[in-house]
């Protein structure tokens, strides 16, 4: 299991996450309030939370190749959205695999 996160620091992170999600829902179930959303992709879930000044991103995928196929749509999706901030991509980080209990 793979878990990937980042952060965009703007001010417009509740615009993003909904136009992300209602792009998203179009093909996939997806989900948004205010402040957080979600959307099932193929490649692995993808939950977005809004801080006053960043949009947080947090991706979980069972493989390497789906976390990079995910980072993509989402990464892509936002070069779109948020063209007039300058955005060219996420600096994405893995979080630490959990140890395995056996």
């Amino acid at each position: 299991m793979f878990v990937t996160t980042a952060r965009f620091a703007t001010p417009h992170a509740a615009k993003y996450i909904a136009q992300l999600c209602k792009h998203f829902a179009h093909k996939v179930p997806a989900d948004w309030d205010e402040g957080q959303g979600q959307a099932a992709l193929p490649s692995g879930p993808v939950s977005l939370r809004a801080e006053a000044d960043a949009l947080l991103v947090r991706i979980t995928a069972e493989d390497a190749k789906a976390m990079i196929q995910s980072r993509f749509v989402v990464d892509s999706h936002l070069v779109t959205f948020a063209h007039r901030e300058g955005f060219t991509g996420l600096q994405w980080q893995i979080e630490a695999a959990p140890a395995e209990v056996g």
